[in-house]
């Protein structure tokens, strides 16, 4: 029965969902008309209210760009390809390498997201190559599918904001909250760890029982996963003994610069500074060059990751614009504002927490940033949940869990994954749709009998 509903939602994402680029500029419309015949604000004004958004994620975009770029070139380095090619030859059939790859995502988001987006799709490419008779879509799938832990995580960006005080925690919350969360009241507390584990412990399962049968099973060509070396071996520099071929070959280069950087980075950590995306950025960046061991094997590599960067580059300008249509007003409320105001006003103290979940599950469909989602739902439902007697530590993290779990349905977090994988959103969404619902169910329960 659970694989009959899973084809169905894999054939209708297959033939009605759109490209990546197509769904966002759909949504472009859809949220411009909605802000127009639901708030007060002219055409005109949203319109600026988008241009002014559009670019407003372009720091992000490139940190995002980085993070695919930086690190599909570390795992091209023969070190890493070989203890990935060694870590995939572990499962020996569909059920248990979707089990891992599974796993595998869960794990490295909690550590950190971005880490755990690259990583994990990553993995699933080396599954693909030695496994037979799995799935590449839903392999793929799986491993996007650990993202919906990331919020809850040690790199979840609402929480972190909690625990960090000042005036950015009481400007984001209306003034209402002054002093820091501790993370063992976020993070660490134990409806949060529950809800953890129940999806760690059963949502890899739940996936691999999904896998289609033989005859609708999509096995990749290995042979298309294959990426071509770039062996600098082969170059014969007996009829080259230029400055520049010896340059553009030294390890000392490589060492000099892999030590600028790991010296940086062990001041940071000595120093008690977090695992934050441009620090991931940078390791990637500096472990790859060391491992490269060649500048222009490093090059190289760069070259090739750099082409899958397109669809992060292209899309995220519009989502950015939406974002800005979303929250932007003309001194009344803006459209993200009047659906959560929505939510508390169907509220009682017993399902606030339930329906800021599902709120922000909702909002984040067309604000699909943390930072963004908190700037605009934060003000709101902290003081209300307040007047319900609700804890904001509660209230925050309802919050984070509906940002992370309907980006199960929403591709602007999944470009890295499927530009790393070669596919569609149309092509996994169908799985996700899966996750979707069962982490759904189990966070629904959690807020409404855990807190």
């Amino acid at each position: 029965m659970l694989r009959s509903f899973t084809k169905i939602c894999v054939n209708l994402a297959s033939r009605w969902l759109p490209d990546s680029f197509v769904l966002v500029a759909i949504l472009t419309i859809i949220v411009f008309l909605a802000v127009l015949g639901f708030t007060d604000q002219a055409p005109l004004g949203i319109v600026q209210n988008w241009g002014n958004g559009a670019w407003s994620l372009l720091a992000f975009s490139m940190q995002m760009a980085l993070v695919l770029v930086l690190g599909q070139t570390l795992a091209s380095a023969r070190v890493v390809s070989n203890f990935l090619q060694k870590l995939a030859s572990i499962p020996k059939n569909y059920f248990s390498a979707i089990v891992m790859v599974t796993l595998m995502g869960l794990l490295a988001n909690l550590i950190n997201w971005g880490f755990g987006l690259v990583i994990s799709a990553i993995f699933a490419k080396e599954i693909a190559k030695k496994v037979r008779g799995v799935d590449y879509r839903l392999l793929i799938a799986a491993a996007y599918s650990g993202f919906v832990v990331w919020h809850a995580g040690l790199s979840g960006s609402i929480p972190l904001t909690l625990a960090s005080g000042g005036d950015a925690l009481a400007k984001s919350t209306a003034g209402i909250l002054k002093e820091g969360i501790p993370s063992s009241m976020t993070i660490f507390s134990s409806f949060n760890l529950i809800m953890i584990a129940l999806i760690v412990l059963i949502l890899p399962f739940l996936l691999a029982a999904i896998h289609p049968t033989k005859e609708d099973t999509l096995e990749i060509d290995k042979r298309l996963l294959e990426r071509e070396a770039v062996d600098l071996e082969l170059i014969d520099h007996k009829q080259d003994k230029s400055l520049a071929v010896y340059l553009e070959n030294s390890f000392l280069i490589t060492l000099s610069l892999s030590i600028l950087g790991f010296s940086y980075l062990f001041y940071h950590f000595s120093k008690g500074g977090d695992l934050s995306l441009n620090i991931i950025n940078m390791i990637f960046l500096f472990l790859g060059i060391l491992l490269h061991k060649k500048p222009i094997s490093y090059i190289k590599a760069i070259h090739e990751a750099t082409k899958n960067a397109s669809g992060i580059l292209l899309q995220f300008p519009f989502y950015a614009g939406i974002i800005g249509m979303m929250v932007g007003s003309s001194g009344g409320v803006s459209l993200a504002g009047m659906l959560s105001n929505f939510f508390i006003s169907i509220s009682s103290s017993e399902t606030f927490a339930l329906f800021t979940f599902w709120s922000a599950g909702f909002v984040n469909i067309f604000v699909p940033s943390g930072g963004g989602q908190w700037a605009v739902q934060a003000p709101i439902m902290i003081p209300a949940g307040l007047e319900l007697g609700i804890s904001p530590a509660i209230t925050s993290m309802a919050i984070a869990w509906g940002d992370a779990w309907t980006n199960m349905i929403q591709p602007f977090w999944a470009l890295p994954a499927l530009a790393i994988a070669g596919l569609g959103a149309k092509d996994i969404m169908g799985y996700c749709i899966v996750t979707l619902l069962f982490v759904g169910l189990v966070l629904s329960l959690g807020f409404l009998f855990l807190i």
